[in-house]
């Protein structure tokens, strides 16, 4: 899966707004390696089933909520970082944080580190 960083942070934006689950499981499939890892402060996934879990779990929690990417991709060798958004369309978004990926030798996910800038409070 050669693709720029670019692309790569647009696809993996694009699994966690998928609702429909057999196509995300595909997305998934396509942009994460099979033992992948995802980690933020609130969760860990290992796995392509799990981080498909985490993934529905966040859009149940946030119904009606989109991510978008919010500013430059930036990625050098095997990784890429970026800074993204969760919210309603055309407001400020409530939650903001950013992710440093890294590609394994197929160019697929190999991990993801997560970091929450912005969160509701309660």
């Amino acid at each position: 899966m050669a693709t720029s960083f670019d692309a790569l942070a647009e696809r993996y934006i694009a699994i966690w707004n998928e609702t429909d689950p057999a196509r995300r499981r595909t997305q998934i499939a396509d942009v994460w390696a099979p033992d992948a890892r995802y980690v933020d402060p609130l969760t860990v996934a290992e796995g392509r089933d799990a981080i498909d879990a985490t993934i529905a779990a966040v859009q149940g929690q946030f119904p009606g909520m989109t991510f978008r990417l919010a500013g430059p991709v930036d990625g050098h060798h095997d990784q890429v970082r970026f800074t993204w958004e969760l919210g309603p369309d055309g407001v400020e978004a409530p939650v903001v944080g950013f992710d440093v990926a890294v590609l394994d030798g197929n160019g697929q996910l190999s991990q993801v580190l997560g970091f929450l800038d912005r969160v509701p409070v309660a």
